[in-house]
């Protein structure tokens, strides 16, 4: 088996931590957040896992490299969605507007 190919045993563990994720998430109160500090971090965090993905392709794990892409645009995506990154209303890259 190709490290390229989805399996069940990986698409299960993918639905599973997600799933555990989703039933964990509770809606916080109002904060004050630091913007510029919150975008930067939002930023750091999709170009790591960007990052990532390409490591993952190299070393031929294309599953996993495109896992990591996708936390990297789903970053991007939250960023853009809350504010903290203007994306000029591009609905195209980003779920916005």
């Amino acid at each position: 088996m190709s490290s390229s190919t989805v399996t069940k045993k990986k698409l299960d563990k993918y639905f599973r931590v997600t799933g555990e994720a989703i039933k964990k998430v509770k809606i916080s109160g109002e904060k004050k957040i630091l913007w510029k500090e919150s975008a930067e971090d939002f930023l750091d965090m999709a170009v790591r896992y960007y990052e990532d993905a390409k490591y993952f392709q190299k070393k031929g794990d294309i599953v996993t490299a495109f896992a990591a892409l996708n936390y990297a645009h789903g970053w991007l995506d939250a960023g853009a969605r809350l504010g903290l990154f203007d994306v000029d209303h591009d609905s195209r890259l980003f779920t916005v507007d």
